[in-house]
């Protein structure tokens, strides 16, 4: 029961992410300037070149969208997403239009709330991956498939072109007949074909 409820959860997020993430820098009317800085304002000014993706790193990103075709981002709901891996924790967090971040994937452990499924890519906790058991929830690709370096981002953001995520997760409760938690991985690859388009400037 606990490695099913985790399945669902897992699966469920997997779906959502892939779904926002495959709309990054959507923008129907070719609106320029349009983008908003990280903080969701104008100071700083955002890059203009990082289009619907102003920030990407193994452990975080945001992206955003005008879903309602106003020529306006950040006026509609989940127009600008922050998908953030809260590594000492152990869960995924999601801010909708700089609302405040809310758990994802896995309670935030301090909230007192029981929770099915933890997210353990970064089993240390230390934010680096530093061993054969860490993976990034976040791997970025140019359009010849070439992985994009952690430490050439943010520079590289106008190149990506296709986005894996990967999510290692575990049941919270220790199964009693093993002493142990099962562990599942999900991934799946998503291409922001708006991306390539959309105006930057």
């Amino acid at each position: 029961e606990r490695k099913v409820v985790a399945q669902q959860d897992a699966r469920a997020a997997l779906q959502t992410m892939t779904l926002e993430i495959s709309m990054a820098s959507f923008n129907p009317n070719f609106a320029s300037p349009i983008w908003l800085d990280t903080a969701c304002g104008n100071n700083p000014p955002p890059n203009p070149t990082y289009k619907g993706i102003q920030a990407a790193s193994a452990n975080s990103l945001t992206i955003e969208m005008d879903i309602n075709e106003s020529s306006v981002v950040g006026d509609f709901a989940n127009e600008v997403i922050t998908y953030s891996y809260e590594t000492f924790n152990q869960y995924i967090s999601r801010n909708n239009n700089c609302q405040g971040a809310e758990a994802f994937l896995g309670d935030d452990p301090t909230s007192g709330l029981p929770r099915a499924v933890r997210v353990i890519n970064d089993t240390n906790g230390n934010g680096i991956y530093d061993d054969g058991t860490d993976i990034p929830m976040f791997t970025y690709f140019d359009g010849s498939g070439n992985e994009i370096p952690f430490a050439n981002l943010p520079a590289n953001i106008p190149n990506i072109r296709r986005i894996d995520i990967t999510l290692q997760v575990e049941t919270d409760e220790i199964n009693p007949d093993t002493g142990q938690r099962r562990k599942m991985i999900y991934s799946t690859s998503v291409i922001p074909r708006n991306h390539a388009t959309s105006p930057g400037a």
